[in-house]
């Protein structure tokens, strides 16, 4: 199963569904002495289970918000009533199973029209702005936030840096101190707006990209469709191939911890 047919299945619900799994499951550094203490300590509490419920439910409704669709909420509440009563579901599995693909796949193409055109218009005013320079007219800029004075990195090199990954809204979705930075990037296995930005930055240099969906991810990866992403970067050492072997094992051993990081070394 490819990364985006699996972003697409998360798309809905995932969320909240792990999080319910998850309030019923004890973690695995729960011992049981602490499951004895606690219980020990509920015999003498008493549950306001009303409360409890009212909190579980607001739980559950503030996690159905998902971009592109509004679920009906008294039918919602009334699902969740007919199905705790042991009443016939209003569709079988497979044809809710079939429904909810089809919503999911509507949800994820309109998402990906409105951050496309999102970024089209960020990057159009955003060439506007003072200290903003263009690679690639309405595709790629960058603005440099702090000059450097040593080597300069070269086309398919591989740069020692620091980088913090944003959207466009600021959310920060990835960064090189996650990952004990800085990192090894070789140029050739990363996506063409990154490794386009970065060629001619010096060692110490600053540097801000803005890099539109078509130069990014676009539709694939782990992150939004069509997201414009912002990079904040800097150079530690123009070159530093010695290191990529080091940085594909220390990829592989993170590999479950931090699944963007993949995204870098494999378009």
């Amino acid at each position: 199963m490819n990364k985006r047919h699996c972003l697409k299945r998360s798309f809905i619900l995932s969320a909240c569904v792990s999080a319910l799994f998850a309030s019923f499951t004890p973690s695995s550094e729960t011992s049981n002495d602490k499951l004895q203490h606690l219980s020990a300590e509920q015999d003498n509490q008493d549950l306001d289970l009303k409360k409890l419920s009212q909190a579980f439910g607001h739980f559950i409704g503030r996690n159905l918000k998902s971009p592109g669709i509004s679920f009906d909420v008294e039918g919602v509440i009334a699902g969740i009533r007919d199905g705790y009563q042991g009443k016939p579901a209003p569709m079988s599995d497979q044809e809710y199973e079939s429904a909810m693909n089809k919503l999911q796949e509507k949800a994820y193409a309109a998402l990906a029209k409105e951050n496309m055109a999102a970024a089209v218009v960020f990057l159009n005013k955003n060439s506007r702005e003072k200290n903003v320079k263009e690679i690639e007219p309405g595709k790629l800029q960058y603005m440099i936030l702090s000059e450097g004075r040593g080597d300069e990195v070269q086309a398919h090199a591989s740069p020692l840096i620091h980088y913090t990954g944003k959207y466009i809204d600021g959310t920060v979705f990835g960064s090189s101190e996650e990952v004990g930075g800085p990192i090894t990037i070789p140029l050739d296995q990363t996506i063409p707006g990154f490794s386009k930005g970065l060629v001619g930055m010096k060692e110490g240099e600053k540097r801000r990209l803005f890099v539109h969906p078509e130069l990014g991810y676009g539709m694939l990866g782990n992150l939004p469709p069509n997201a414009l992403l912002i990079f904040d970067v800097e150079v530690v050492k123009a070159s530093n191939p010695d290191s990529n072997k080091d940085a594909t094992t220390q990829e592989d051993d993170t590999d479950d911890d931090y699944d963007d990081e993949d995204d870098f070394y494999n378009q």
